[in-house]
């Protein structure tokens, strides 16, 4: 039998729904009103500057991104979760950029795609709530629909948004997902994180191609996650060089937050490395066949980018390798049979190994 909304005890609700959450593995959840008209203002500002890149979808939704009720006609209130990714007991991503021979991924991509798994733990967390108070009206999400999630999870207290874009949780740094639940619960609203970077600037002159072209400014135009995830075509030829052996995204200016001093490591056995993709060589990797590809990222988020862009990041990265005639010879016999886009980068590693 459903409760009457206007008998639910909403702020003993909401504790259950933290307990809830703990259960669940989350490392934390809090609530944010819809109010996200600050958010939106600094999104526009953003797309005026034309810094998405081709990320289209960044601007085809339009006011739905900090509107919530009008992308879920009847939300109330957000439940903003997050869920720690860290494998702590891997190599170090700074080893990892050191070590020029060997690949160098996003620390977040190296176990299992976290889209389904953090929708599930918000699906079962949604259908605990609904057995406490019947029948619930919400969706959920995980970086899969017009959603603001890092300034939600801001006003639910969280984190606060770091001067890289990423948000800071002053007990667990940077390295967590990110997952809500909008509902038609009049949930009470937490307080605010507030902001501690305080005058550290270390994440912008980290950042490899000068992506942080300013505090909460991130032109994605120069930056290695868009560039070797989310483009799909070339690499600018005057970036190249500075990603490295980055093949999959790009954890410098996390790397270097102070706050990630406070790391939590992950309870998620699903999140340890896969194809030993923490300790790897370049080229075991550019070896892999297309089908090996789709075999060995099954459940993956790097299988999203597709054979053509996997090849054509560890290209740039064996171009940026220390010169070895087995890195010539690899780059040489995969000339033929490589689309024209692969090949302009393949092109382009044999010349940094052979100009001199």
């Amino acid at each position: 039998m459903n409760t009457p909304q206007q008998q639910i005890d909403y702020t003993k609700l909401k504790t259950d729904i933290s307990q809830w959450a703990t259960e669940l593995g989350f490392a934390q959840v809090g609530i944010s009103d819809l109010d996200l008209s600050e958010a939106g203002e600094h999104l526009n500002r953003w797309l005026e500057k034309e810094y998405y890149a081709d990320m289209d979808y960044m601007h085809k939704h339009g006011a739905k991104r900090y509107h919530p009720e009008m992308l879920v006609p009847g939300t109330l209130s957000i439940i903003s979760a997050r869920l720690n990714y860290m494998d702590t007991d891997v190599k170090p991503y700074q080893t990892a950029l050191a070590e020029t021979q060997k690949a160098a991924v996003s620390r977040y991509a190296l176990g299992r795609d976290y889209h389904k798994l953090m929708r599930n733990k918000l699906k079962k967390l949604a259908q605990k709530i609904e057995h406490a108070v019947g029948e619930l009206g919400f969706r959920v999400f995980s970086d899969s629909a017009p959603v603001m999630e890092k300034a939600i999870a801001e006003k639910a207290g969280l984190g606060w948004i770091g001067k890289h874009s990423n948000v800071i949780n002053p007990k667990a740094g940077s390295y967590f997902f990110l997952g809500e639940i909008y509902t038609d619960l009049p949930l009470p609203a937490d307080e605010p994180q507030s902001f501690h970077c305080g005058s550290c600037t270390a994440c912008i002159p980290a950042c490899p191609t000068g992506a942080i072209v300013a505090p909460f400014q991130i032109d994605a135009r120069r930056c290695i996650s868009y560039l070797t995830i989310e483009n799909h075509g070339v690499i600018p030829e005057h970036l190249r060089s500075a990603i490295g052996n980055r093949i999959y995204g790009c954890d410098d200016c996390q790397m270097v937050c102070p706050w990630n001093k406070f790391t939590e490591k992950t309870q998620e056995a699903d999140f340890s490395p896969r194809q030993n993709l923490d300790d790897i060589e370049l080229l075991e990797l550019f070896d892999w066949t297309e089908k090996e590809f789709l075999a060995k990222t099954e459940g993956s988020p790097i299988r999203r980018i597709g054979y053509q862009s996997w090849q054509r990041n560890l290209a740039v990265a064996l171009g940026n390798a220390r010169t070895e005639p087995a890195i010539v010879e690899a780059l040489t016999n995969k000339l033929d049979g490589v689309s024209d886009m692969v090949k302009e980068h393949i092109e382009w590693a044999l010349q940094q190994h052979t100009q001199n």
